[in-house]
């Protein structure tokens, strides 16, 4: 079946939900985490404050990876293990408050937060609703293939994607299906929620963006490559890197690429989410790199070379840069100028993205252990 003549099909089902909308702020607030990338807009920004050279406060041996990262609200950290547990610790003293038994195991989705109810799905496909003060099942809605997207909370909805290659709109409070959006390939980014648009860029090399209360397709347009990042929103711009070993603004108005940022010389994927505060965008590499560009015209900044591959997303607060590497270590950057400011040797990869809180940073490895700086 065509795209256009799936959705169509898939129109029929939709039922229009009540939304009320609001603005959602683009930095997350100095004590709140509520999701992958910190906000529905996800710019990886927080209005945090950390310590110049933070200390190990605790770890949580978890005993498998970490792949999901975390989300922090009212002193508890929230995140999913390759145990397929989700599992609920305290903030200030790393004490496990809670586990909940998902799937087999839960990939690169990581939680959200609301209304009592903290969000995940597994990679069997399984999106989970639990209580988030008991870590108690409110419901399940099961998808065709893995789940690697982070939800994400749009008024009363959910907002999923998953390797069937549809973006869902479920209801937070039941789980029933609101509508579907059908794309041509994997959905593996988070969708970034600004003025009631879901916008992905998709592993069909498209651009989407979604009208959140009703499904309906917005824009779709050429994303120029496959793309497993999330999309960061500032402005009207699109921000996001492809396994074309490009970087990219895409303007949503005029459907143009503003900008196209390629290494001179690495030429290497994209698979890390951008971060976009005060002009600035910054992204790690598979080529070993920290790339900070200008938002208005794609210019390098400045590098930061580690010592390998970089999937994790970075996160900022307080004129700082905080990134993991798979060379096992987390590092804070100084966003003007690139220069490490302060790091800490893991010795187990970081593929997963630090969250920031209440003065804290909280990370997960490859071997386990959930990190909590302050």
């Amino acid at each position: 079946m065509k795209r256009r003549e799936f959705l169509l099909a898939c129109g029929a089902l939709t039922i229009a939900p009540r939304v009320a909308w609001a603005q959602a702020p683009a930095i997350a607030a100095a004590d709140r985490w509520v999701q992958f990338r910190g906000s529905p807009s996800l710019t990886g920004v927080s209005a945090t404050t950390i310590a110049p050279a933070p200390r190990l406060a605790w770890a949580w041996e978890g005993g498998e990876a970490f792949d999901s990262s975390a989300a922090i609200v009212d002193g508890v950290v929230y995140v999913g293990t390759a145990t397929g547990e989700l599992i609920a610790v305290g903030l200030a003293d790393g004490k496990l408050r809670w586990r909940y038994k998902a799937g087999e195991a839960i990939g690169e989705s990581s939680p959200t937060v609301a209304n009592g109810r903290v969000f995940i799905g597994d990679l069997i496909g399984v999106v989970h609703a639990v209580n988030l003060a008991d870590g108690k099942p409110l419901w399940t809605f099961k998808t065709q293939s893995e789940i690697k997207s982070s939800p994400v909370i749009a008024g009363e909805l959910l907002l999923m994607g998953s390797y069937d290659g549809k973006l869902y709109g479920l209801d937070a409070a039941t789980g029933r299906q609101v509508w579907v959006y059908g794309t041509e390939n994997y959905v593996h980014g988070t969708p970034c929620i600004v003025n009631g648009v879901a916008h992905f860029a998709g592993c069909d090399e498209i651009f989407h963006a979604v009208d959140v209360k009703t499904g309906k397709e917005r824009v779709s347009t050429s994303a120029t490559a496959y793309t497993g990042a999330s999309v960061a929103m500032v402005n009207g711009v699109a921000y996001f890197g492809t396994f074309d070993n490009q970087v990219l603004a895409l303007d949503l108005a005029s459907r143009k690429v503003l900008w196209r940022y390629e290494h001179p010389d690495r030429k290497f994927p994209f698979y890390s989410s951008a971060a976009v505060v005060d002009g600035t965008v910054v992204l790690g590499g598979r080529d070993r790199m920290v790339h900070a560009l200008d938002a208005k015209t794609g210019t390098a900044r400045w590098t930061h070379m580690t010592r390998a591959r970089i999937d994790s997303s970075p996160a900022i607060a307080g004129g700082r840069v905080y990134v993991g590497s798979n060379d096992g270590r987390l590092y804070a950057l100084d966003l003007a100028s690139g220069k490490v400011a302060w790091e800490h040797d893991e010795g187990a990869a970081l593929s997963a993205s630090p969250a920031l809180a209440s003065g804290r940073i909280v990370i997960g490895s490859t071997e386990g252990r959930l990190l909590c700086f302050a």
